[in-house]
């Protein structure tokens, strides 16, 4: 389980096909020492598997594999080398839940329509897949490449959110533009709610 508070910005060095699977190399900024193969990591909001751990000058090395249904539903199918992602360690007991809960399961890509540039913060508005929108709720979390953000406005399948100045700062989004494609995972407790509703019509 993750948070969607952001702990460092990776770096894609290698992108290799495997059959099926593309084998993904990431530099990070987390010691070695601290990363153990068969432990997770979240890339740009993506739980992955570490499969390998190395080193390049200062930066730490993480392989990963990704399963076709992940390339299919996800922006990792378009990761290639110097690609950027967000990056967060799972959350360990005692740790501080900050965000929200994250599963790092990604439901689907959003698309982001505009971004409008304020006092040092930017608001963009994105839209949802179809079959996603209904969980998207006004002052509502959602996690958007991996970041837990919330939710200001919601009309129909497009949706908007706040990024402030920190959060530019120490993530990926302020490289995003009107046009790009995200990673999107709604909030647990909106698909519950969403599934409770949904049962309580049919009974």
């Amino acid at each position: 389980m993750f948070t969607g508070l952001v702990s460092d910005v990776g770096e894609v060095l290698t992108v290799r096909d495997e059959g099926r699977i593309k084998r993904v190399t990431v530099a990070c900024g987390y010691p070695a020492s601290t990363i153990e193969v068969g432990g997770s990591l979240a890339h740009a909001g993506v739980c992955l598997t570490i499969v390998t751990v190395g080193g390049l000058g200062d930066r730490t090395t993480v392989g990963v594999d990704i399963g076709a249904e992940t390339l299919a539903v996800t922006t990792a199918k378009n990761w290639r080398p110097g690609s950027r992602l967000n990056l967060e360690r799972p959350l360990r007991l005692g740790d501080e839940l900050g965000g929200h809960i994250v599963a790092g399961h990604v439901d689907g890509v959003a698309q982001i329509l505009e971004c409008e540039e304020f006092d040092g913060m930017v608001k963009l508005s994105l839209r949802a897949p179809a079959e996603l929108a209904k969980f998207v709720a006004a002052k509502g979390s959602v996690a958007l490449d991996g970041t837990s953000l919330t939710v200001n406005s919601v009309e129909g399948e497009v949706f908007s959110v706040l990024l402030i100045p920190h959060t530019l700062a120490v993530t990926t989004w302020g490289e995003r533009r009107a046009g790009d494609f995200v990673n999107i995972e709604v909030d647990q407790m909106a698909r519950y709610a969403a599934r409770l509703s949904e049962a309580r019509e049919r009974s």
